[in-house]
């Protein structure tokens, strides 16, 4: 068996629906197990609609919802059989009637807490499950649909929860290989719910998450990501166009950089695929033929230095002095009980024996936490900050790299510099305005020369 999942830019309209169908019947004697997103924009737009709603504006979520139910309608009676059209509006009511109803509740409370969040939201992944394996009828294929809140089972933290893994992988292994013997089997991603059967979701990039889950529940051969580009780049395309694909890299190294802005994985995704050892691909399903990225367990010998260069934009620098820390202990301790209180996770650290520097990306809260520490220190910040990361396993035994990085960008104001614990990578911080300049210096540095064992480039991919 092999689980695929698709984006939403991979299923937002009957044509994407139907390359996804093309893709998976070419694999369908491997018995795949596919996870979709919510299609297209789907999951903002429910967002907006609970918005609405707890502000009163009752005319626009009311029109919100008819525009939403009319675009899945349109696109899936495209794909969907003469015969199952019934079948599909009596769906698609059923839900949309649900979903008004939910809407209402919200308008009469006011109020939009982290389970009506995950109540709302789930709606998308519900529905776009459903069309495709409506879809995948249409276009040939036997096709079961599996709910996925039926067998990813989680904790209540709502909007972010975690799973219970032995209880979501019994499930798992109980209810999808018996399916997948006949049948290609369609879950929606991001879904979960309690063992009490509330819906919960497991986050930013859930959907990678839940394909990764079922692959460790299931046994999975190889874990598919299909996606709107040819795989992991040695740099953003959407700072820096024309990266070089980056054919094979290791869990480490694609958790790094996945960790910090390598929007194509999320950071999670490759957890319970390190734990069970299962390959991880990163495909085009716009161009299903170029190889894309394959992530493995143990990093390939390469002759670069680096396998590609991550950016982590909208980063807060809070910078912390205190003399009077000078010589004392509970200094670090004291600081991080402060942004722990507040629930503010840090990215990056830089000290000394008086001075702290830090990076964070979640806002929320900085006025408490530069009140509580102006309280034992002087405390400052620095917005429109990027976190600039250079990732490669090769960091760690080459003598150099940072004079390479100093040198290519001579006359970039760097803030802030940390090489990474994990050894892996190398990491600064500078000012939005220097991101693009700084990027371009980089990969000219570090990717003027390749590997063409680990590297293709972009000339080949887009020829």
């Amino acid at each position: 068996m092999i689980v695929m999942k698709f984006g939403g830019t991979s299923v937002e309209s009957a044509a994407a629906i139907e390359r996804v169908a093309s893709i998976v019947r070419s694999v369908e004697e491997r018995r795949p197990v596919v996870v979709v997103s919510a299609m297209g924009k789907t999951t903002n737009k429910l967002l907006a609609i609970a918005s609405a709603a707890i502000h009163g504006k009752r005319e626009e979520y009311i029109r919100q919802i008819h525009d939403l139910r009319d675009y899945h309608s349109r696109e899936a009676r495209l794909v969907v059989p003469l015969a199952l059209r019934a079948e599909l509006d009596r769906t698609l009511d059923d839900h949309f009637q649900e979903l008004t109803e939910l809407v209402k509740g919200l308008a009469l409370l006011g109020e939009l807490t982290p389970r009506s969040i995950d109540a709302i939201s789930s709606y998308g992944e519900r529905l776009s499950s459903y069309v495709v394996t409506l879809a995948f009828r249409h276009f040939g294929m036997k096709a079961e649909h599996v709910d996925s809140r039926h067998v990813v089972i989680t904790d209540k933290r709502h909007t972010h929860a975690a799973p219970n893994f032995p209880e979501t992988y019994a499930r798992l292994s109980a209810v999808i290989p018996p399916l997948a013997k006949h049948s290609v089997v369609v879950m929606g991603g991001f879904i979960g719910s309690t063992e009490e059967g509330v819906t919960t979701t497991l986050g930013r990039g859930g959907s990678d998450y839940t394909a990764a889950i079922v692959g460790a529940g299931i046994g999975a051969e190889e874990i598919q990501i299909w996606t709107d580009v040819d795989g992991m780049l040695t740099a953003d395309p959407t700072i820096l166009p024309g990266g070089h694909r980056v054919k094979t890299i290791s869990f480490a190294e694609a958790a790094e950089l996945a960790y910090f802005g390598a929007k194509v994985l999320h950071p999670a995704t490759v957890v319970p695929a390190i734990e069970k050892n299962i390959p991880v691909l990163i495909l085009n399903s716009r161009r299903p033929e170029v190889p894309g990225t394959r992530i493995v367990s143990e990093a390939v010998p390469c002759g670069n230095v680096a396998k590609s260069i991550a950016c982590k934009r909208k980063i807060t620098l809070v910078n912390i002095h205190s003399t009077r820390m000078l010589m004392a202990h509970g200094f670090l301790h004291r600081i991080f009980e402060v942004f722990d209180r507040f629930e503010t996770p840090v990215d990056m650290v830089a000290t000394s024996e008086i001075s702290v520097s830090l990076t964070i990306d979640n806002t929320g809260r900085i006025d408490d936490i530069l009140a509580e520490l102006q309280q034992f220190a002087e405390a400052s910040v620095e917005k429109n900050q990027v976190i600039v990361c250079l990732v490669g396993d090769n960091i760690r035994y080459t003598p150099g790299v940072a004079r390479r990085v100093f040198h290519a960008m001579d006359d970039i104001n760097i803030r802030m510099i940390s090489q990474g614990a994990s050894l892996l990578n190398l990491s600064f911080v500078i000012a939005e305005a220097d991101l693009l300049r700084t990027v371009s210096l980089l990969h000219e540095a570090f990717f003027s020369e390749l590997d063409p064992a680990v590297f293709e480039r972009s000339e080949a991919v887009h020829a």
